[in-house]
């Protein structure tokens, strides 16, 4: 009984210590985990802010006015608005928090539609090959050649002529951003499973007379998906910087519709002329630590994610071992050690 309730627990430390992002945490070291950790940081504060926005915000993101009246434009930074308040009479901080969540919501809906249609179509064409995989790989290449923003542009006007509401806004980034993101997990799929379908295991699978369907899903689309987090979360920056052109050009969300950093920044340029820097300052400053913090993520993951890197890294830290820094080699094939060749033999070095 002692030795059960003894392993219970080691085994659930030993799942804990294998989940993704903490399993890459205990393998990186230096500056490598200097990165990786303030990128999780500016990520979690971000999620936690945009999941929690109703009560962070002091104000609604469309509010103009309380008890006391109407806010005014312009106010720079007081007690009553933190961060002062946009030329339409907003309430700064407030908009910065809402808007956090009009963009983790672009950022869920384009890359789960992203990895569901990719991984999908880069499952089948890897494994079936033949005249469909030759199709699919033009038109993924024809499609990624696409500029993000311009296509986004373009869906925008379509879906609601340019002047969006909180969802339109919302799909017209994420739609565009979904089929330009659909190349990239369709290689990288596509390539995983070229090489996984001609394992030993899979063709064992195939022997005993397991179908196509069967093995895409239990045995191929398990091994070729270890990769997905880390382009899960470069694509995440460029969501965010996307919606942010969308925005900024005009083609955003209205601010009675939602809050948004790149429409902010649009309203603001008159003001940096004028002197007025809190209505530009901190949307700008919202965009720039997200795209930051998932950039560190993601750049951090795909080092860890290189065995060679990896495993240089884990030496240099922990230094050479026992007994290779105490033997030379000199040319000529000698040994020289700080004993001679008596404490080599004696050690079991040299025989």
């Amino acid at each position: 009984m002692a030795t059960a309730t003894t392993a219970a627990p080691a085994a659930r430390r030993r799942t804990w210590r294998q989940l993704p992002v903490v399993q890459q945490l205990r393998q990186s070291v230096g500056l490598q985990r200097g990165m990786l950790v303030a990128g999780l940081v500016l990520t979690g504060v971000f999620v936690l802010t945009a999941v929690f926005a109703p009560l962070l915000a002091p104000y609604e993101y469309g509010q103009l006015r309380d008890a006391e009246g109407p806010f005014g434009a312009q106010l720079p930074p007081s007690g009553d608005h933190l961060l002062g308040t946009t030329v339409g009479g907003y309430d700064v901080l407030s908009r910065v928090i809402w808007g956090s969540r009009t963009a983790l919501y672009v950022i869920v809906v384009a890359v789960a539609l992203s990895i569901v249609a990719g991984v999908l179509l880069g499952l089948v064409s890897g494994y079936f090959g033949g005249w469909l995989d030759r199709v699919l790989v033009v038109v993924a290449d024809a499609v990624y050649a696409f500029p993000t923003l311009l296509l986004a542009i373009i869906v925008a006007i379509v879906i609601s002529g340019g002047q969006s509401s909180l969802w339109g806004g919302i799909l017209a980034a994420a739609i565009s951003i979904t089929v330009v993101f659909i190349p990239q997990y369709f290689r990288v799929i596509r390539a995983e499973t070229v090489r996984i379908k001609s394992e030993a295991f899979v063709e064992s699978a195939r022997v005993i007379g397991a179908s196509n369907r069967r093995i895409m899903l239990r045995h191929v689309l398990r091994n070729a998906t270890r990769t997905l987090p880390l382009i899960l979360t470069l694509n995440a920056s460029e969501a965010i910087l996307t919606l942010a052109g969308l925005g900024f050009l005009g083609f955003g969300i209205e601010p009675t519709s939602g809050a948004e950093w790149g429409f902010d920044l649009n309203r603001s340029i008159a003001d940096v002329s004028s002197g007025i820097w809190w209505t530009s300052l901190f949307p700008g400053l919202g965009i720039v630590l997200v795209v930051l913090g998932l950039t560190l993520v993601g750049e951090s993951l795909n080092d860890l994610a290189d065995p060679r890197l990896r495993t240089r890294r884990r030496v240099s830290a922990q230094g050479a071992p026992v007994g290779m820094a105490e033997v030379a080699v000199v040319p000529g094939g000698t040994l020289n050690a700080p004993g001679g060749v008596d404490d080599l033999e004696s050690g079991g070095g040299a025989r």
